[in-house]
């Protein structure tokens, strides 16, 4: 199967209306002499509904939906493979409109579905361990890609209101808060129960490796979870493994996450990913304790998911169990997480795709 896909969209003179925002619809619609709460109900038939065509938005008059036909297209992602893991798990890769490529993937937990969602092609922040890190940065995705990737995954996956989809996570190829105005419009999608998904705001969490003013912002606009990708200890390991922390540093990211307003029965997520003899051993352990002190937070350990592209190892099993043992007897909330998806190149840290893969 030939990977040079492109959709017909590429080739449309009018815009896609999935890119408006709801208040770019609605000025549109006032603009042409429409009354506004139409955009709600236009945007109820692109995504609670998937409408591909104007013709069955059913409840709005004839002459509107030839209006917008006349002036917009409904454009979408393109599902182009799936690759399935030994444990479950699911790779989609999309070819977006313009012949980019992004990733997700579904996990099937015990009783339910997650899907990690990416939210730009490629990434800025150079993270070292990162696979995606490697392809360096495309662009930004748009609020109607980052939501089609949940659309699109819906179609796809049988539905088993006994393993439903209830959990999004924006952890895939990106750092969301880099793309802040996109991701908050696609939250606002898919949490709306007017027009979008009702996932729940405990159900969706949004990981960044502490873009801080953004957090500060995160914290007052979005009601989601919030997972910081912490990985080290020290600002001069930090600085070697995530560039970003040149410019907020160690203490002023810890700073925000201790006086972070969370709402009751909420904690931060503070991902650390183990990698042998880097930031694995038990001073280590010792000194995230110390620093984690006054912050509600749970601590998502995560060994390092090799891939071609790096030299780092994953720890031992028993150096793992002991950092964690060390932070337990600390009294911290810690799992390890066991990525899935890694034979597929599906785990955590190793989402890209490149046209000579």
């Amino acid at each position: 199967m030939s990977l040079f896909i492109f959709t017909e969209s590429v080739f449309m003179s009018q815009p896609n209306i999935k890119c408006l925002t709801l208040q770019e619809l609605e000025l549109w619609l006032i603009e042409n002499e429409t009354k506004p709460y139409r955009a709600t109900q236009i945007y109820k038939w692109l995504y609670k509904f998937h409408a591909h065509s104007f013709d069955v938005m059913t409840d709005i008059s004839l002459a509107l939906r030839q209006k917008l036909a006349d002036n917009f297209f409904i454009g979408s992602p393109t599902i182009i493979n799936v690759q399935s893991s030994i444990d479950g798990s699911k790779k989609f890769l999309y070819c977006l409109n313009d012949g980019h490529y992004v990733e997700s993937v579904l996990i099937p937990e015990r009783n339910h579905y997650t899907l990690c969602i990416s939210s730009q092609v490629g990434c800025a922040q150079g993270c070292l361990f990162c696979l995606t890190a490697k392809q360096g940065f495309i662009r930004n995705l748009g609020h109607d890609e980052i939501v089609s990737q949940v659309q699109l995954v819906l179609s796809e996956i049988p539905q088993n209101p006994s393993m439903p989809l209830t959990n999004i996570v924006f952890m895939g190829m990106g750092e969301p808060l880099a793309n802040y105005d996109n991701v908050k419009t696609a939250i606002d999608i898919l949490i709306s129960s007017k027009y979008g998904y009702q996932f729940s705001t405990r159900k969706i969490t949004l990981s960044t490796c502490g873009i801080v003013p953004k957090m500060i912002t995160f914290s007052q606009e979005i009601p989601v979870l919030l997972a910081v990708s912490l990985n080290a200890t020290d600002n001069n390991t930090r600085n070697m493994l995530m560039p970003v922390n040149r410019t907020y540093p160690i203490e002023e990211l810890l700073s925000v996450c201790r006086n972070y307003p969370l709402r009751s029965g909420r904690m931060i997520t503070i991902e650390y990913v183990l990698i042998k003899n880097i930031n694995d051993d038990i001073k280590n352990a010792n000194r995230l304790c110390q620093l984690l002190r006054g912050i509600r937070s749970k601590i998502n350990l995560i060994p390092f998911n090799a891939h071609s592209k790096s030299d780092f190892e994953r720890p031992d099993d028993s150096t793992i169990e002991e950092f964690q043992k060390t932070l337990i007897k600390n009294n911290y909330t810690v799992i390890i997480r066991q990525s899935k998806g890694s034979d597929i190149s599906a785990a955590c840290g190793q989402l890209l795709f490149e046209m000579q893969r």
